[in-house]
């Protein structure tokens, strides 16, 4: 039986982790973070991911929609329910969609861990200082519509699970597995470990994307805009380019990866167009 909260006050302590998330998420939640709106909510109930949803604050207009998905919360879960004025109160602007979840992320994986999970086939995304919110949940979001089996982030990489990042993901980092490299720890020499091939994303590679052979369990690496992959993580890896008309170089990340990830698994994977 889902329990269903009336809220009236913005200051009603229930809810209180709901509070000015704009300044919040800035820095954390304390093992939680919040989710916003109607499809990334379905991901967090239903999308099979390792976090868990511990209570939901919703527009009370909204509520008798939402009841689909309301039915696969434990009973243990709150739904506070409030008007639109007081919903805006609590969060601090205005939440057009009218629902917001606080999550409990699931504990770190560890890198190796992560990899020695995966199977003989597997495409691996390694991310190095990426560090714009939404281009990390543009690369989440690409990494779930192509099969990526995990994705590895740097030290200097922002949390995938920042409220930005999952809005822009469509839920997609709640889902795909991923786990961060720590200081000092040589992201390198893990996938190799792993038997995971490194393929380095670079304008200045002279192979291009259409060439490349990738191995059966490989890792496609990405530097951040602009500074892109070190010298360093080149010469260890097997760099490539995308072809780009004459007098251009420049892709954002997110829209770089899909192109690579396409390009990639088109020609290992049986792929089809969602239904309509």
């Amino acid at each position: 039986m889902v329990q269903i909260i009336p809220i009236d006050d913005p200051e009603d302590p229930r809810v209180a982790v709901y509070r000015h998330v704009r300044e919040r998420d800035l820095v954390g939640r304390k093992g939680g973070f919040i989710a916003e709106g109607e499809v990334v909510l379905r991901v967090l109930l239903t999308g099979g991911g390792p976090h868990q949803a511990a209570s939901l604050l919703v527009d009370a207009k909204r509520l008798d929609k939402l009841e689909p998905l309301t039915a696969h919360l434990p009973s243990n879960v709150p739904v506070y329910v409030a008007g639109q004025a007081v919903l805006d109160d609590i969060a601090g602007f205005h939440i057009h969609r009218g629902i917001l979840a606080h999550g409990l992320r699931a504990p770190d994986a560890d890198a190796a861990t992560l990899l020695a999970t995966l199977g003989e086939r597997a495409l691996v995304l390694g991310l190095y200082g990426i560090a714009n919110h939404d281009n990390m949940g543009g690369l989440f979001r690409n990494a779930a519509a192509f099969g990526v089996d995990a994705v590895l982030l740097d030290a200097a990489s922002c949390d995938p699970l920042y409220r930005k990042s999952i809005r822009v993901s469509v839920g997609a980092a709640l889902k795909v597995p991923f786990a961060r490299v720590a200081p000092g720890e040589d992201a390198l020499a893990i996938l190799e470990a792993a038997g995971i091939g490194a393929l380095a994303l670079s304008p200045g590679a002279a192979k291009p994307l259409t060439d490349l052979e990738p191995p059966a369990r490989a890792a496609l690496l990405l530097g951040a805009e602009g500074p892109g992959l070190s010298p360093a993580v080149l010469a260890r890896a097997r760099p490539f380019c995308i072809p780009m008309a004459p007098g251009w170089d420049s892709l954002n990340v997110a829209s770089a990866s899909a192109i690579a990830l396409h390009e990639l698994t088109r020609r290992t994977e049986t792929r089809a167009c969602p239904p309509g």
